[in-house]
């Protein structure tokens, strides 16, 4: 693999350093010290201030959409039953695979937006808000659309049966058809974050998981819609939001908005945007392939209760992600610290802030490991009352929680990289824990140890694939990192 801290990649970093657009200098005076009055103290204030100033908002706004993902499930499983529960489960690889498009460009955008504001290059910087626009309703269209004319070959082929596809069909089609709304709200609401406003993210991302709770019992309790009512619930949630984001961008009293007179398809950001956004959009397609296997795997080996299994999935993937998000939180949080400090040079905070996220990472899912080796049923019977369901989701909570405490040293190594400009480390360090490890485990594991060993697979790839990512970070800081110190 060629290495991503060559010379070319020093001078990316810094080549835009002096450069401002020409049609932008006349105009750029009063702009530009509203931006730099927004982004200063990211190079200037104590990294731990810092942290958490960006991370407590993103923290807060990620636990409410992993606690809505949760409240939506237990109304999905008290309100329509367990099987539709296996059903919603059969979408999270569709939906990931869906998401992974919209967040090649919202990752990508807000990383290289924090670069060219710490490179203090605020044209650049507001170019990459109307492109994340225009590339955003273009992955929505064509993707969602797609999607939608092949809903059921694609459901069948993620693992849904004649029993689970009415309810995971019910739901997509609602899901498809916000995806305009749903992508441009996820690639703002990154930038608002990127750019300077971490609160105003989290209220957008808060305004949409509280619309959603509040219609989601309503529209399937009160007015019957079943699992439709939940996706109808999320439409509208994230249509609030949308309104909310697109507003701040619109609005001149922030520091970057849209500008008309600004390129809004610009052929070197599209393709920074596209090679940064590459590692998150892989990650998530490497999920969507594997939980394929997964889903197979678990109804090869479940048997008569392969449904079942999984449905018992689908509640501790919910668990699960309730922590990782979290993480995700830290690391959106640390994502325009890190780009604005590697972009202006400042490397000792750079290293401080990922030292202190790692801390941060395995400290949640230390407390995720606690939570589900220790309450499994309690967390099960919180979505269901099936009994067998119930037993199934306990025996996979033990073994696939054994190694979890690592879980957020991995993740925030794997996003470190991307969010300094490295994304072809991070796309490694992804791809060792989806492929590597977890595919030949599924293969080999089930065949000696049955449904425990589908549980066991994902245990044991989550610890390899953090051995792997610390020697990864080790040889970078050893062998990479110093080098580009000293020619910065």
């Amino acid at each position: 693999m060629k290495s991503p801290d060559s010379n070319t990649d020093n001078n990316d970093i810094r080549g835009n350093a002096t450069h401002i657009d020409h049609d932008m200098t006349s105009r750029a005076g009063d702009s530009n010290v509203t931006v730099a009055s927004s982004t200063a103290d990211l190079g200037e204030k104590s990294i731990g201030k810092l942290l958490a100033q960006y991370s407590i908002p993103a923290i807060i706004a990620s636990v409410a959409t992993s606690l809505y993902n949760i409240v939506d499930s237990i109304f999905i499983g008290r309100g329509v039953g367990p099987m539709a529960i296996a059903g919603l489960a059969i979408t999270f690889p569709l939906m990931n695979l869906v998401a992974a498009f919209c967040m090649m460009i919202a990752a990508g955008g807000a990383t290289i937006s924090s670069i060219f504001l710490g490179q203090k290059n605020y044209g650049r910087a507001t170019d990459v808000v109307n492109n994340v626009m225009v590339l955003c309703l273009i992955h929505a269209v064509i993707i969602g659309g797609g999607t939608l004319l092949f809903l059921d070959p694609i459901l069948y082929f993620f693992g849904a049966t004649d029993d689970t596809i009415p309810y995971a069909r019910e739901f997509m089609q609602v899901i498809l058809l916000g995806t305009p709304v749903a992508f441009v709200f996820i690639g703002l609401n990154n930038l608002m974050r990127a750019t300077g406003y971490p609160r105003k993210a989290m209220i957008s991302a808060l305004l949409s998981v509280l619309v959603n709770v509040i219609l989601a019992p309503l529209f399937i309790f009160h007015f019957g819609w079943g699992i439709q009512g939940a996706a109808w619930a999320t439409v509208c949630g994230q249509s609030a939001a949308f309104v909310w984001v697109l507003s701040h961008f619109l609005s001149r009293k922030s520091s970057v908005h849209f500008k008309l007179r600004n390129r809004w398809l610009a052929g070197t950001i599209v393709r920074r945007i596209y090679a940064i956004g590459l590692s998150p959009f892989l990650m998530n397609v490497c999920a969507c392939v594997v939980v394929v296997f997964l889903n197979r795997a678990l109804l090869d080996y479940g048997g008569d209760d392969g449904n079942m299994c999984v449905g018992a999935y689908g509640i501790i993937n919910r668990t699960t992600m309730f922590f990782v998000m979290v993480v995700f939180g830290v690391t959106q949080g640390m994502q325009p610290i890190l780009g604005y400090n590697m972009g202006a040079g400042h490397f000792d905070r750079v290293k401080r802030t990922l030292r202190t996220g790692i801390w941060i990472g395995v400290a949640i899912t230390m407390v995720g490991w606690i939570v589900s080796e220790g309450f499994p049923d309690t967390i099960s019977r919180m979505f269901t009352s099936d009994d067998l369901l119930v037993k199934i989701s306990r025996e996979g909570f033990r073994i696939y929680f054994i190694f979890y405490p690592v879980v957020g040293c991995q993740i925030v190594i794997q996003n470190f990289f991307q969010s300094v400009g490295r994304p072809q480390l991070s796309i490694f360090l992804s791809l060792t824990r989806q492929l590597l490890f977890l595919l030949p485990f599924l293969i080999f594991l089930p065949r000696w140890w049955g449904i425990e060993g589908v549980w066991a697979s994902m245990a044991a790839s989550d610890f390899l694939a953090f051995a792997v990512a610390l020697g990864t970070l080790w040889w970078w800081m050893k062998y990479r990192f110093e080098k580009i110190k000293t020619q910065f």
